[in-house]
């Protein structure tokens, strides 16, 4: 059972009833994150998610913490390039509680200054260990080489100067503008009655005052070319992104059945080719991304330096024999199941409908179709596999980023 409703404010909620559980995940999603940062508020809104945890009118971040562990319920968030999220998991005989407690959290927070200057310093940190995983800096760059230093070229992080400069008046001004109703989302999935959690949702977020909220303009303009960090590390990272299509763009089941064959697991082309019959990676995988006006897809390689031309190579060769050969039925159709699969465990996850419900709820209005879903896998042909591989892969327009030990980029 699936129930929705707009508050009066603005704040629009969503509610899945799931049978057989005793559990519920519930969140509160807001449409901002990286991607809508200016240059001086580089790294905002992931500092913003920090600081929500920091304390509150009524409670300090010990008692945050303190009143989740004792209900059994758990807590989070992330920031994304285009999404902030928190959200909670808690039995259904302590949902009311453990929602309770998000909302303060989310509405009541004051950033006090001591706990301001404490997680500046844990989030600089966070920096520094993202510079610390070749892995995770070679995204980074990659995203960059991708888009530039604006919108999804952004790293969530920030940088170190920005974070280090944020003041409470900044926190607040960003919030004000961006943590506003329209632009909010209360997303449900479990154990509980769409009526409760909509009663819920109207006493915690029904005081939110509306305001006359207007979206940021993003250009976003996809660059391509090549970035390259020297570092003294024993293996070398590399990453490739080709533009791809947007979040609703008609062709992305096609795109992403093409990447599960192409990239997206054990069985794929690249993990066989590069990994198990020549051996010159041992990590390899590609993925999909899309966002609302824009999408790329990534491939990723941990190589050996002295194998980092061979594997560059060889994932170039792969690209080639989709290109000219197509791909098998054998392929076809095991990469159709997978796609298949995964959208039918995702229903048994109660965190994983909560965002998947809320995020279709927030991008789009509407209520996530999983039968249309399911429909639109079914549907997929080879051809349109075929038409997915043609327009994928234009090595004229591609990002390159490489990490490592290397005399020069990796050129592929």
């Amino acid at each position: 059972m699936i129930q929705t409703k707009t508050l009066e404010n603005g704040v629009r909620v969503i509610v899945k009833r799931m049978e057989g559980l005793l559990s519920v995940s519930m969140g509160v999603l807001v449409g901002t994150g990286a991607a809508f940062e200016t240059d001086r508020e580089d790294g905002i809104s992931h500092f913003i998610e920090h600081m929500l945890f920091k304390g509150t009118e009524k409670r300090t971040a010990f008692e945050i913490s303190d009143a989740f562990d004792s209900l059994g319920a758990q807590v989070n968030a992330f920031t994304g390039k285009d999404l902030t999220c928190y959200y909670s998991k808690a039995t259904s005989d302590h949902a009311a509680e453990a929602f309770a407690l998000l909302a303060d959290l989310f509405l009541n927070s004051v950033f006090p200054e001591e706990e301001m200057a404490r997680e500046k310093g844990v989030v600089v940190e966070e920096i520094n260990m993202d510079e610390d995983s070749p892995e995770d800096l070679c995204l980074d760059l990659l995203s960059r080489a991708a888009f530039g230093s604006a919108n999804y070229g952004r790293n969530i992080l920030g940088t170190a100067e920005n974070v280090n400069g944020f003041t409470r008046e900044d926190l607040r001004a960003y919030r004000k503008e961006r943590y506003c109703p329209e632009n909010v989302v209360v997303s449900f999935a479990g154990s509980i009655e769409p009526a409760e959690a909509i009663a819920l949702a109207e006493e915690y977020f029904g005081g939110m005052q509306r305001t006359s909220f207007r979206e940021r303009e993003k250009k976003v303009v996809w660059q391509g070319g090549s970035l390259f960090r020297k570092k003294p590390i024993e293996q070398a990272h590399f990453a490739l992104a080709f533009p791809s299509v947007r979040r609703e763009d008609i062709s992305r089941p096609a795109v992403q059945l093409m990447n599960a064959i192409f990239g997206g697991g054990m069985s794929s082309r690249l993990f066989k080719r590069v990994r198990e019959e020549l051996g010159l990676a041992y990590s390899v995988y590609s993925y999909s991304t899309h966002y609302l006006e824009t999408g790329l897809l990534t491939v990723y390689a941990g190589v050996n330096p002295a194998k980092a031309k061979d594997a560059a190579e060889a994932v170039r060769a792969v690209i080639a024999e989709m290109q000219s050969g197509g791909v098998s039925e054998a392929e076809f159709l095991r990469g159709r199941e997978q796609l298949k699969a995964s959208s039918i465990y995702s229903q048994e996850n109660t965190s994983a409908q909560m965002l998947l419900y809320g995020k279709e709820m927030l991008y789009n209005n509407a209520v996530y179709d999983f039968e249309k879903r399911m429909a639109e896998i079914s549907a997929l042909t080879r051809d349109d596999v075929a038409a997915a591989i043609a327009e994928g892969f234009d090595f004229s327009r591609a990002a390159v980023a490489s990490v490592g030990n290397l005399d020069e980029a990796i050129k592929v």
